[in-house]
């Protein structure tokens, strides 16, 4: 028993003289009291049931390592020699550290202060939790979230995908309404990882040049094919940001729901023939729309259509089409096994699908800063996913 004492009773005395530096080794000594608590209330319960003191004879210590935010600690797990011995700390403390921090990350993001997010924390039944340490915690998780978004992108990314979300935040008693996009990229592995999330004050070819740009600092090469819709801008920037790449417009029919005008040429295909029907006289409407389905978004089919549109003199039509044909069908270059992938953003919707769900219940946020905490941090766990399940396309 006084090896038991030695092994625990160390960190106490370093943790009370020096705070910073022990935080690991006082959870390592209070997760191994509670494994030798654990032993010893087995031990009684088996002495019980057989009535043998032989049986609750030791086996030492199994070296155990716990993953925790402060570090992988090195534990001391009890050994019976004639029972396996259990311990609920490995699965218990997982899952409480986890709750409090989903618990911090919710509460601190949607402005509750730290003395209610305490109060939020005790229904978990942890106890005694100081608004210090919620701040600690709270300030632990931004530092997490800019790590991650300043982590080097190590591998090449031949294909780039950009889609935005868009939310809301309180400006005095002014409702703003702003754009948040993701960059996700399918690297030479052919995993799916999300590279890049960035708040747009307003879409222009500076601001994608300026998010490319932070990308490529942290090391985003190998670009081929950038998918995404027709945002104001990013046609250019691409063309500058990423020479001998291609950028392809999503066929996403999300679109069709958001257009509002169709003056923009910057649009998907749907409302690229949208705009051709509008600029051709109606008697010839049948026969443009019927020309434009067959075409099936081929580039050399669709220059046949400009071709037939200049001979009907309807060279208003013809011209549009020429310039947007090209961002058509980039993808069809590519191995045929990865069109359905590559095609579209559709991929990255799911993301913003789960962002949308989770932000409708935060309702306008108080500042960028908080938006940006939660939308983060859902995509952390996404991407997590990603890099540990199964690989998505098979370059």
């Amino acid at each position: 028993m006084n090896n038991e004492t030695d092994i625990l009773s160390d960190p106490i005395g370093h943790y009370l003289s020096d705070e910073n530096h022990t935080a690991a080794e006082f959870m390592t000594w209070f997760l191994n009291r509670i494994l030798l608590e654990e032993a010893s209330r087995q031990s009684e319960t088996i002495l019980k049931e057989t009535g043998d003191p032989k049986q609750t004879y030791r086996n030492g210590y199994k070296p155990r390592t716990l993953k925790t935010k402060n570090g992988e600690l090195l534990l001391n797990k009890p050994q019976f020699r004639y029972h396996p011995f259990t311990t609920k700390v490995f699965d218990r403390y997982s899952r409480v550290e986890k709750a409090l921090g989903n618990v911090i990350r919710e509460s601190y993001i949607n402005g509750v202060s730290t003395k209610k997010v305490g109060k939020i924390i005790a229904e978990l039944g942890i106890t005694d939790i100081s608004p210090s340490t919620v701040s600690r915690i709270a300030g632990e998780l931004d530092e997490e979230i800019n790590a991650f978004l300043m982590r080097p992108i190590e591998k090449n990314v031949p294909y780039l995908f950009v889609d935005a979300t868009y939310f809301k935040v309180r400006n005095g008693g002014r409702y703003l309404n702003k754009a948040i996009f993701i960059a996700v990229g399918i690297n030479t592995d052919g995993n799916r990882e999300i590279v890049g999330v960035k708040i747009a004050h307003a879409e222009t070819e500076s601001f994608w040049i300026s998010f490319f740009e932070e990308l490529k600092q942290r090391g985003l090469a190998g670009v081929q094919l950038i998918i995404s819709d027709g945002h104001k801008g990013i046609r250019t920037a691409v063309e500058k940001e990423f020479l001998g790449a291609s950028w392809q417009m999503s066929k996403s029919l999300r679109l069709l729901r958001r257009l509002k005008s169709h003056r923009d040429l910057d649009m998907c295909m749907v409302h690229l023939k949208r705009i051709i029907l509008g600029k051709v006289p109606k008697k010839h409407i049948a026969e443009v729309s019927e020309m434009l389905r067959k075409a099936d978004g081929e580039e050399k089919a669709l220059d046949d259509v400009a071709d037939r549109l200049e001979e009907m003199k309807l060279d208003d039509a013809a011209n549009v089409l020429r310039s947007m044909s090209c961002s058509l069908s980039n993808y069809r270059t590519f191995p045929k096994s990865h069109w359905r992938k590559i095609y579209s953003t559709n991929g990255v919707e799911r993301i913003n699908a789960e962002i949308k769900r989770r932000i409708r219940k935060v309702g306008a946020f108080p500042n960028d800063r908080s938006a940006l905490r939660l939308i983060v941090s859902i995509v952390m766990d996404v991407d997590e996913d990603w890099m540990t399940g199964r690989i998505y396309l098979h370059m």
